[in-house]
């Protein structure tokens, strides 16, 4: 009997991934020309380097990550997003309202890091930044971003699902709905120029219903592009939601909260009629000042209006996987 294979939506034929020996490969030569002079000791892959530069851009975090890829999510319809270009094109409005605020982002102090997992849970938790990454085994998952700003890029995230937190917290029968808070430091975090950080509500929070938390996509990012976060990217640890517009991906997490109503949240407070709690990536939904059937993907062009433009797909391609939590 022959199986035919049909794609997923978001799948990208195997044969153009980067293949795990030349990812691992890479990753060595790297650490090899970080500890030149130390000849003939070898680093493991999780060991500590120095801060990557490119073009005056800090690109990589701290320290590589080994993980296993996610069977389930080593494809996508189109090319993993060049690197350097998705660290200096983010949105991070505690640093400014720029989408190049990757300068303002390198002020964030991570080290010491805590997460407290508080509220309506069996087992609180208080992890600090080794637990995060040594706890919950980590894998790579390359899944689509799609902004609702209708810009889009695909990234290798490296983290663990939202459900090994919940596995291990055990929410009480009446959470319902889960909110996540931001770092937020006035003297550090010092907002957008317009409106001045004092007119908005700070720290940046979001939240989810607890049956979206509990889903298989769901997850927390501790790395990306085999390291761990860039502050630009929110570290040490992030939300990660590829059905979801990315503002529903809060950074730098300093505290999960499980509580038993839906929460406020720093977008849907400002404006609700633009940015709804579910958020969910909706073609036949368009924004109030424009829609939302087509994205552009991120690349090399001098701006969004000579980036490729493409139809824009229900709940970002995941369908198959969160369909069911909205019929």
């Amino acid at each position: 009997m022959v199986f035919l294979r049909s794609p997923k939506p978001w799948q990208l034929p195997e044969q153009v991934v980067t293949s795990e020996a030349a990812f691992l490969s890479r990753r060595r030569l790297l650490k090899g020309l970080i500890g030149a002079g130390v000849a003939g000791v070898a680093l493991p892959l999780t060991g500590c380097q120095q801060q990557v530069i490119t073009d005056g851009v800090p690109t990589q975090g701290t320290k590589g990550l080994a993980a296993a890829r996610n069977p389930n999510f080593t494809e996508v319809d189109r090319s993993l997003t060049n690197e350097q270009l998705a660290a200096t094109y983010n949105n991070f409005y505690e640093f400014g309202n720029s989408k190049h605020i990757w300068q303002n982002a390198q002020a964030l102090p991570t080290e010491p890091w805590k997460v407290e997992v508080t509220g309506l849970v069996n087992n609180p938790r208080t992890y600090d930044l080794d637990d995060l990454l040594n706890t919950f085994p980590l894998e790579e998952r390359i899944y689509r971003f799609r902004c609702v700003e209708a810009w889009a890029m695909v990234v290798p995230w490296i983290g663990f699902p939202m459900n090994a937190i919940l596995k291990e917290v055990e929410p009480t029968s009446q959470a319902k709905f889960v909110r996540f808070t931001s770092y937020y430091d006035p003297k550090v975090t010092k907002g957008p120029t317009f409106p001045p950080s004092q007119f908005l509500p700070f720290p940046y929070t979001e939240g989810l219903r607890i049956e979206e938390m509990a889903n298989d996509l769901a997850f927390f990012a501790v790395g990306i592009y085999g390291h761990t976060l860039p502050k630009q990217h929110g570290a040490p640890i992030r939300a990660v939601l590829p059905w979801k517009y990315g503002f529903k991906g809060a950074k730098s997490i300093v505290k999960i909260e499980f509580v038993e109503t839906q929460p406020a949240t720093f977008w849907n407070t400002i404006s609700p009629n633009e940015y709804k709690f579910e958020a969910n990536v909706e073609p036949d939904i368009p924004h109030p000042r424009w829609s939302q059937r087509k994205e552009r993907l991120v690349g090399p062009g001098a701006s969004i209006y000579d980036w490729e433009e493409v139809p824009t797909i229900i709940y970002n391609g995941y369908g198959e996987y969160v369909a069911g939590l909205y019929s």
